[in-house]
């Protein structure tokens, strides 16, 4: 692990290489929580003055036990925890570190139990770090940040068991939860659990989360009809029911992509997630693919920072 003189400079590729330690040594995964924060220059979370210093032991000389800092101006006492989803836990940051690393790069996510495999912890603390770590990668303005360009919008079902013997197990008539989608060509995702696949429910969805200056590409699915004339790029669309799936650059491949890594995810990883708890799991899933394009090392890092400012209380998890 780099000393703090020399971790300034530390790029996001270099998380790669202090990420091991961080999830063995304590002292290692606070500098490195610290760094991502804060660079090299510390600031009082409390009033925001860079006039601070580190509280040392005075047997050892060495960090302090609980690693505080405290604020010349204010001379309120603060940690790298404090405005984060980790504020207040008990549980070591060395932990943390390894579970942000592990969400960050499993490309169909980890289960909280191989966190607690891995962390020798409680299943409760691992649920406990995963639901707020996923509350870390929730989008920050989803409705002031809309999707653009070409976007294919398309509705899934997750989850659930049919609701008579001898239904269609994957499809409408189900008890499983509607999930709708909106995706970016070559872009980002955007989705959200749905009451139901209506057309008010389904047209309120996208015209939450696209831009009215885009092109909406859909299947022939009829709760769809009627919409592209909100939109600049009017509306096109693919008829699967007639087993049509492509015509030039008409199609829905990437949504159906999407759904597929997911479902994927549910099925291999977590096995069965509850209406209730989904929408976190679609966070993570979002964060996943709309980082696709960066390595390792730069997931984590986002997701970490991303931690900054949100909190998620005990009795919300």
């Amino acid at each position: 692990m780099k000393n703090t003189d020399e971790r300034h400079n530390l790029t996001k590729s270099e998380v790669v290489e202090d990420i091991p330690l961080a999830c063995s040594d304590e002292l290692a995964a606070v500098e490195l929580f610290e760094q991502l924060r804060w660079g090299n220059t510390p600031a009082c979370v409390h009033c925001g003055s860079i006039s601070v210093y580190k509280m040392l032991d005075a047997r050892t000389g060495g960090r302090n036990k609980r690693y505080l800092w405290r604020c010349h101006d204010c001379k309120q006492q603060f940690t790298v925890r404090i405005g984060t989803v980790y504020e207040e836990s008990r549980i070591p940051l060395r932990h943390w570190a390894c579970a942000f690393w592990r969400a960050s790069t499993s490309k169909k996510g980890v289960a909280a139990l191989e966190i607690q495999r891995h962390c020798q912890i409680s299943y409760k603390s691992a649920l406990f770090l995963m639901n707020r770590i996923r509350f870390a990668m929730a989008p920050e303005n989803p409705a002031g940040d809309k999707l653009a360009g070409t976007v294919e919008c398309d509705e899934t079902y997750v989850g659930g068991k049919p609701r008579f013997k001898g239904d269609n197990p994957r499809g409408r008539g189900t008890k499983k939860t509607p999930v709708f989608a909106a995706v970016e060509r070559q872009g980002r995702i955007r989705r959200q659990v749905v009451a139901d696949v209506s057309g008010k429910t389904l047209k309120g969805a996208i015209r939450e989360m696209v831009s009215e200056q885009s092109r909406i590409v859909t299947d022939d699915f009829l709760p769809y009809q009627g919409i592209g004339k909100e939109f600049a790029g009017g509306h096109h669309t693919v008829a699967h029911s007639t087993r049509e799936y492509v015509r030039g650059d008409i199609h829905t491949n990437t949504a159906e992509s999407s759904f597929a890594l997911l479902k994927r995810g549910i099925m291999g990883i977590y096995h069965n997630v509850s209406k209730e708890y989904l929408h976190r799991y679609l966070w993570q899933f979002d964060f996943l693919w709309n980082g696709r394009k960066l390595n390792d090392g730069e997931r984590t890092v986002a997701a970490i920072r991303a931690a900054e400012g949100k909190r998620l209380m005990y009795k919300a998890a």
